[in-house]
C-alpha cells in the first residue's frame, strides 16, 4: 500500500471519530428538558449571587468601566492597511447614499 493511501485512511477514521464524539455530546445535551435547563440556569444564578455577595467590596476604576483605550491599531488592522496600499485597486468611501 502506498503512504498516501494510508494517509487517506486515517484521515477518514479521524473524521469518523470526531463525527461521533460530536454525536455523543449532542445527545448528552438534548437529554435535558426545558424544565431542567431552566432549573440549572437557576442554581448556577443563585451560585453566583451568593458569591457575589460573599466577596469584599471593590471599586472599580473608571477606566475599567469604559474598556480598554487602545493606542495604535492592532496588527490585523496594521496588516489590512498595508496589503490595501499594495493593492492596484483602490478602494474609496461613496458619498452617494444609493451606493
Amino acid at each position: 500500500m502506498r503512504w498516501w493511501k494510508v494517509l487517506g485512511a486515517a484521515a477518514f477514521v479521524g473524521v469518523a471519530a470526531t463525527g461521533v464524539a460530536i454525536a455523543r455530546a449532542e445527545r448528552q445535551r438534548r437529554a435535558y428538558t426545558p424544565d431542567q435547563v431552566r432549573d440549572r440556569l437557576r442554581d448556577r444564578m443563585a451560585q453566583v449571587s451568593v458569591a457575589a455577595e460573599q466577596a469584599p467590596d471593590q471599586e472599580v476604576p473608571p477606566e475599567a468601566e469604559q474598556g480598554p483605550v487602545r493606542t495604535r491599531p492592532s496588527r490585523f488592522a496594521r496588516r489590512v492597511r498595508a496589503l490595501a496600499a499594495r493593492s492596484p485597486i483602490r478602494f474609496r468611501r461613496s458619498t452617494d447614499p444609493e451606493g
